[in-house]
């Protein structure tokens, strides 16, 4: 049997990045508090990167539940959109 590649999940990306941010703050190596120690009691004090990668790990995961957006489909990062950008518009379908 050939073993199958895992389905990529909702705001992985997202979730990745955020986790990196975080680990790399004060609050996780001077500290020794975990990264989400350090995002649920003191998020005012993470970075300022880290504080936007947190809202838009949270802006993904509110897209999941947002019918609109659920119908339209969740909105593509950045990265997202420069990927799907490179192929031709015949493999979209049109």
């Amino acid at each position: 049997m050939s073993e199958q590649p895992q389905p990529r999940l909702a705001c992985a990306r997202e979730r990745e990045e955020l986790i990196q941010c975080v680990i790399r703050t004060d609050c996780v190596l001077k500290k020794g508090k975990t990264p989400a120690d350090c995002i649920k009691q003191s998020k005012d004090e993470l970075p300022l990167l880290c504080q936007h990668l947190l809202l838009s790990y949270a802006d993904c995961k509110k897209g999941m539940l947002d019918m609109r957006r659920r119908f339209r489909g969740n909105h593509l990062s950045e990265e997202a959109k420069r990927e799907t950008s490179g192929k031709p518009d015949s493999a979209l379908g049109a």
